[in-house]
């Protein structure tokens, strides 16, 4: 069961993550209405016909009026500005978020006295490109939709936030912050952080080395191509987890030098490394049944399920 198809959604900033979700939300029959900093990229939306403004107060006065879902759709440095806004204006409304950090999110909005009508969320999904001009419907099709089951989370808005992750075509993986964050770190900033790396060596080769670059450098390098602002917003909130992985990637690199100095070879990484792409292309994503959120243990059973490799593609 999934919420009724008119309780209605507001979006905080109409990027490519909170634009896409404006339109695949309207396409699946919610009534969306949306804010977005800049006037320019809030008539862009309008002139596709959807209900965007650059009047954060008034967005949100409608939003407390109709008891909608705000989704929180900005940078994290925005985050605070957004949660100030929501605490002065709509306090009481449902609020998620679609932030790629959990804990500095969930944290921030513990200090503004609006955690219990908040459930974290982070849609896997993206391309390099940002802006109103970005988006798309069909962003969120297929992709998992992290929902947060941190100690604390109330069942009603959990339901909404949900469905709503269900409705616009994604699965749902329960998840604690500080694992999420742990996670991430690990296949989505580091990621972000070696295509840097990779995007500059390459460079540093000239003309020659680029004219040569083919596939393996257009892919590796691929999220470099999103605009640096944005790279710095989405890693360095989640300094700690990621500065722990870079440790442990450096040392694997600095193992595969040593072996390539002292006999030629990189055995050891490129079979590790076979292994590891085997271990992605093989997973099995289970599907969570027989819990209901409210129920007794209902959090507990979900972040289990979680860890677990467990997804949702229905609410009981």
């Amino acid at each position: 069961m999934t919420p009724d198809p008119k309780l209605p959604v507001c979006v905080l900033g109409t990027g490519l993550i909170g634009g896409s979700l404006v339109r695949a939300a309207t396409a699946a029959g919610y009534r969306v209405w949306a804010y977005n900093r800049s006037e320019d990229g809030a008539a862009a939306a309008r002139a596709d016909g959807f209900e965007v403004t650059s009047d954060l107060v008034g967005t949100l006065h409608r939003a407390a009026e109709a008891g909608a879902l705000i989704v929180i759709a900005v940078p994290m440095p925005a985050v605070g500005a957004m949660l100030s806004a929501i605490a002065s204006y709509a306090p009481k409304c449902p609020l998620t978020d679609v932030v790629s950090v959990k804990g500095p999110v969930l944290a921030a909005v513990r200090e503004h006295g609006l955690a219990a009508h908040y459930v974290g969320g982070h849609p896997m999904a993206g391309t390099s490109e940002s802006g109103w001009a970005a988006t798309f419907p069909e962003l969120f099709q297929g992709a998992v939709w992290a929902v947060g089951v941190d100690e604390g989370t109330h069942a009603q808005p959990w339901r909404r936030v949900a469905g709503l992750a269900l409705d616009c075509g994604s699965v749902v993986v329960p998840v604690v912050a500080a694992d999420h964050d742990r996670a991430v770190a690990r296949i989505s900033h580091l990621p972000h952080v070696l295509a840097e790396a990779l995007a500059v060596s390459g460079a540093a080769g000239g003309p020659l080395a680029l004219g040569l670059a083919a596939g393996s450098f257009r892919d590796g390098t691929r999220v470099a191509g999103t605009a640096p602002d944005l790279v710095r917003a989405i890693c360095e909130p989640n300094a700690t987890a990621l500065l722990e992985v870079l440790d442990d990637t450096l040392a694997v690199l600095t193992a595969a030098r040593d072996g390539l100095r002292a006999d030629g070879s990189l055995a050891d990484l490129v079979e590790a490394g076979h292994d590891g792409r085997q271990d992605y292309e093989t997973a099995q994503r289970w599907e969570i049944t027989g819990v209901t959120p409210g129920d007794h243990g209902w959090l507990e059973a979900l972040r289990d399920a979680g860890q677990r490799g467990g997804a949702l593609t229905e609410l009981p």
